[in-house]
This record gives C-alpha cells, structure tokens and sequence, in this order.
C-alpha cells in the first residue's frame, strides 16, 4: 500500500480491457482515484477534462500510439509536468529512449505488478505534489 497515505488521480490508458482493469483494482487498492481510456484520444479527452496527477499509458493502440499520445500532452503547457509511465510489452532500448524523446518519465514493462504500479505512482505522485 502507500507509505504517505497520498490519494493520486491517476489515468490508465490502453486498448486492452484486461490491463485497464487490472491497473484500477491494484490503483484503487492503493488508494487512488482512478480515469480509464481506451486509446488515445479518449486519453486527451480525459487528460483535459480531468487533469490527472500521473499518466500510464500503452504504447501499441489504434488510431493514436502512446508515443503520439504523450507528445501531444506533453505540448500543452497545461500538462507539461504531468508525468507519463509508458506501458509496453516490449522493452527494447530503442522503445525506452523513443519514449523518452517524447517525454515519458518512466517505461513498465507488460505485465506489471501491483508493486512497480504503486511504486511508480509514489514516485511520481510525490515529484508532483512537490511541485505545486
């Protein structure tokens, strides 16, 4: 569980249903609030609508890729700061320094557990907070 009793909001983005959910039942036992979005520009929907403290997001999606997907958040000025963990299958050095070059944060590679997930949010969550 968190160590600060922090509650983060907290987007997941991806195509599959089944790493949606799993990312909210681990989110939520760690005492999140937690956006789903099931590609990219539901993501930016939400990403504007809701302003999320942390972004997950899948690399491989239809119509808009993770890659572009955090690009685009990361454009506008609004959202700059806001960090974004990719999520991915592969993990390759060139996915991780691509995704980088967009401007993610961080890469967790798929599956993921619910240690690295809550793990991330802290890290992530706290960096926030104390930007603010």
């Amino acid at each position: 569980m968190t160590t600060t009793g922090a509650s983060f909001k907290v987007l997941v983005v991806d195509d599959s249903n089944t790493i949606r959910r799993s990312a909210e039942i681990f989110l939520k036992q760690g005492g999140h609030e937690v956006l789903l979005a099931d590609d990219g520009f539901d993501a930016l929907a939400k990403v504007n609508d809701y302003q999320p403290q942390l972004i997950f997001c899948d690399i491989l999606m239809p119509k808009l890729d993770g890659y572009q997907t955090c690009a685009i958040i990361k454009r506008n000025a609004r959202f700059a700061d806001t960090p974004v963990v990719m999520l991915s299958s592969k993990d390759g050095v060139f996915d991780k320094a691509r995704g980088r070059m967009v401007g993610c944060q961080e890469y967790l590679t798929k599956p993921f557990t619910k240690d690295q997930l809550l793990q991330a949010v802290q890290q992530f969550g706290n960096a926030q907070q104390g930007a603010m």
